[in-house]
Parts: structure tokens; C-alpha cells; sequence
């Protein structure tokens, strides 16, 4: 009896750590945005409260404008402080010097090249 007890147990532990392994990917474009800024209002703080300010918007929705600074072929870079890694979207129609919205999820700072990071960006307007 104690073997079938103990069996059940690692089984129910094995599905719980599974789950928690594999969970479903998150889909930004769906997802409202818990704080909307320009890139700039973002840099000033990050540079004022460095240490808060990344625990606070890592790995949440958040949607900022700025001017298109550099364009790649699946990313940009907004006002040289942002770079924003699309999700399957077109570059073509987008040029250095617009002002657009982006929403995506915080990934962190970039001490080294002073930018903050977002990807599976959108581009609202």
C-alpha cells in the first residue's frame, strides 16, 4: 500500500513541475499594456531609480512612443534608447525620423550600450 501511495505522490509532483516547465507562451498583442510613456519618460527613470525601475516593468506589457532612430530588418530603435525586437512584422514601410507607438514586453537594460529592451513588439500607428 505505502508503494502506491508513494507512486501517486511523484506522480502528482511530476505533473505539477511539468506544468509549471511548459507553460502557454504569452501573447502581447492581446495583452493590455500596464504602463504607457514615452522612451524618454522611460530612460529618466530607469537612470534615476535603476534598481527599481527594471524590477518594476521586467517581463510586463508596456507600450511607448518615440522617433525611429534605426531600422533593421526585424527590430528598431527608438530615440537610441529603446530597441524593440518586432514580432513578424514589415520594416519596409517605416522610416528614420517617424514618430510611431510601440507596445511589447520588457526584457531588461543594457548597462553596456544604455538602452532598454523590448521584444514580440507591435507597432500601433
Amino acid at each position: 500500500m505505502k508503494k502506491w501511495i508513494i507512486l501517486i505522490v511523484i506522480l502528482i509532483i511530476g505533473i505539477a513541475v511539468y506544468s509549471y516547465l511548459y507553460q502557454d507562451h504569452r501573447d502581447i498583442t492581446s495583452e493590455q499594456a500596464e504602463f504607457v510613456m514615452t522612451a524618454k519618460e522611460l530612460q529618466s527613470e530607469i537612470e534615476t531609480k535603476p534598481s527599481s525601475t527594471e524590477g518594476k516593468y521586467l517581463n510586463k506589457t508596456i507600450e511607448i512612443k518615440g522617433m525611429i532612430s534605426a531600422i533593421e530588418t526585424n527590430s528598431i530603435t527608438l530615440d537610441d534608447i529603446a530597441f524593440c525586437q518586432l514580432n513578424n512584422v514589415s520594416t519596409e514601410t517605416l522610416k528614420q525620423g517617424q514618430t510611431i507607438r510601440i507596445k511589447g514586453r520588457f526584457i531588461g537594460y543594457d548597462d553596456l550600450l544604455e538602452e532598454f529592451k523590448l521584444d514580440q513588439c507591435i507597432i500601433i500607428n
